[in-house]
């Protein structure tokens, strides 16, 4: 498929620093396709194409954000591969089900769900700052793990956004991870489901490379940092730039209320 789109230098100029925005706040505590998304739409690209295109830089940075916790020894291996592999069962499932019901109710339950999330999150100082984790059996862990894929997996299929930051919430609350171990599981997660995603967009001719190579190494520099600083600063960190996640994602709930 040939596409061929007018962008000039200065689409790029606009949208590339965004793309590396998304990279770091999606390594740090997921919903940089809140950021990249709308990012590619300024820009001129259709839907899909922008939905195809995202996936190829954001499953690219992903990797190496992916990487560098892993080398630093925050990731659950086998908690998160097991939630990686029942994520993708859940998405299949949510994108068959979105297909035959429509996903509208779920700007509603989300414009009043988020808020309470973001004021819990607020509240209570101590949120993902302790790890106890290994208070839980590890067959437990694995159990919860699945199940917290398979729920937030089915989410992604049926309506999506704010994906990773809905499961670092899920491993934080029900797992007992502190925020840096759960940022650093929900990549794995997120890897794979994108990888999943990507195939299916180059397969379609769904990824414009034109852009989407530049804006591939935007991303990846916004992980590494974003996961570099992680290692570095923490859970204060990951904290702050989690409710800011949680505000971007109210954000676009509503607007897709409005619009």
């Amino acid at each position: 498929m040939n596409m061929i789109f007018n962008l000039t230098a200065l689409d790029f100029a606009i949208v590339l620093p965004f793309i590396f925005l998304a990279g770091f706040i999606d390594s740090v505590a997921g919903g940089g396709g809140l950021i990249s998304l709308p990012a590619y739409w300024t820009a001129g690209l259709p839907p899909h194409i922008a939905l195809g295109t995202n996936k190829f830089s954001s499953c690219l940075g992903t990797i190496f954000s992916t990487r560098n916790y892993l080398k630093a020894n925050m990731i659950d291996l086998p908690v998160a591969l097991c939630s990686a592999v029942l994520a993708l069962l859940g998405s299949w499932l949510g994108t068959r089900t979105v297909l035959i019901v429509s996903s509208s109710f779920l700007n509603y339950l989300l414009v009043v769900m988020i808020p309470v999330v973001t004021f819990v999150s607020l509240i209570r100082k101590d949120f993902g700052y302790q790890n106890k984790a290994y208070l839980i059996s590890s067959s437990t862990r694995m159990l919860l793990g699945g199940l917290a894929g398979l729920t937030i997996g089915f989410y992604d299929g049926f309506f999506g956004p704010g994906t990773g930051t809905f499961l670092i919430l899920f491993y934080a609350l029900a797992l007992h991870y502190d925020l840096m171990s759960a940022n650093a599981n929900t990549k794995v997660v997120n890897l794979a489901s994108n990888i999943a995603a990507l195939i299916t967009f180059v397969v379609a001719g769904k990824v414009y490379y034109p852009l989407a190579i530049p804006a591939a190494a935007c991303g990846i520099a916004g992980n590494i940092i974003g996961s570099k600083l992680v290692i570095l600063k923490g859970n204060k960190l990951i904290k702050k730039i989690y409710i800011i996640a949680l505000v971007l994602l109210f954000l676009r709930v509503v607007y897709n209320l409005i619009s």
